[in-house]
């Protein structure tokens, strides 16, 4: 698998494989930005938070955008994802990942609303 497609896989797994691991596949003191109410998370705090602890039951990511120099890759993209009891969720998100000894780590994560 191209380190491309192994990026988009782990970002996949972010949204639909819940806190647990994406804790693993997260740098330490990584920083998400959630709309509001949740805000600006970093660290710890990231994993007691609701919104990062519910598993999303499908995603669909459109409009894939990838740049990567060195150990770093950006990615930008459109989401489209449903869990259980809640309007789908739309918005445009960017990821930053770090490889690390051979293992890729979000750095960052970012979502904006759109729908």
């Amino acid at each position: 698998m191209t380190d491309e497609a192994k990026i988009w896989d782990l970002e996949e797994r972010f949204w639909t494989q819940g806190a647990d691991s994406a804790r693993h596949m997260s740098a330490k003191d990584a920083v998400f930005v959630f709309p509001y109410p949740v805000g600006i998370l970093q660290g710890e705090a990231l994993w007691r938070e609701a919104e990062v602890a519910q598993r999303w039951r499908s995603v669909v990511m459109s409009e894939r955008h990838l740049s990567q120099q060195d150990n770093i890759v950006a990615l930008a993209y459109r989401v489209s994802a449903e869990r259980d009891d809640a309007p789908i969720f739309e918005a445009l998100c960017t990821s930053t990942y770090l490889k690390d000894d051979d293992k890729w780590l979000r750095l960052t994560h970012q979502q904006t609303l759109t729908g």
